[in-house]
């Protein structure tokens, strides 16, 4: 089994809990690994952003209202930003991208069911091949990389896990203004939409903020 993609899970899932210690010898033998992956995989995490030095070890990041406002902020400078340079770089290929995801986004949340773990994690990944396709329009390397450490997949998962049924149709509905915008090569229209699209997300997040340290 790969113990990143199990670790990264299980954080994203909220099976291993804001501010819980991660031990290598438990999630070893749980995986029936030596502890070499498991170092490596919890390195990995730790420049992502997703766990954190102890004093003996290491933990799953916990967010305060703070570090998501922080959060969400740079990320609607940087995408709402991409999304623009998207209206004016984009090419035939981008659009075919962008729309491709979208299409998948609107498929699986046909049958989104409140609280669905699984479902929920297929959301999330379709969710962030659309956004990710829009900063790849943008034509800049350095955006990417600064995006990347900015969208903090947990947050956004749980984002998506808090949503009723209404909210995300209504997210579909922005998602299909902001291609409308880049496909008319409407930079403006595109930014706008994308802002208030992030902070919709933390506005939703800060709302249900308590739920965080006591996932479902």
């Amino acid at each position: 089994m790969d113990a990143y993609k199990f670790i990264k899970d299980s954080i994203i899932q909220g099976k291993f809990e804001p501010g819980a210690r991660l031990a290598e010898e438990t999630l070893a033998k749980t995986l029936s690994l030596s502890r070499t992956p498991i170092r490596e995989a919890i390195k990995q995490l730790e420049a992502e952003g997703l766990v954190i030095p102890l004093k003996r070890g290491v933990g799953v990041r916990n967010f305060t209202r703070e570090d998501i406002r922080q959060i969400y902020d740079l990320r609607t400078i940087l995408e709402s930003y991409a999304a623009g340079q998207a209206a004016i770089h984009r090419t035939a290929e981008d659009l075919e991208r962008m729309q491709d995801a979208n299409n998948r986004y609107e498929k699986v949340i046909q049958t989104y069911v409140e609280s669905d773990i699984d479902r929920i994690g297929e959301i999330t990944e379709v969710n962030q091949e659309f956004h990710e396709a829009i900063v790849a329009a943008a034509r800049n390397d350095h955006l990417y990389f600064h995006i990347s450490k900015v969208v903090v997949v947990p947050l956004v998962f749980r984002s998506f896990y808090w949503y009723n049924q209404f909210q995300i149709l209504q997210s579909l509905e922005v998602h299909k203004t902001i291609l409308e915008a880049i496909t008319n090569q409407e930079p403006e229209r595109a930014r706008i939409a994308m802002h208030e699209h992030i902070y919709q997300g933390r506005d939703h997040v800060l709302t249900n903020f308590e739920k965080i340290t006591s996932p479902s």
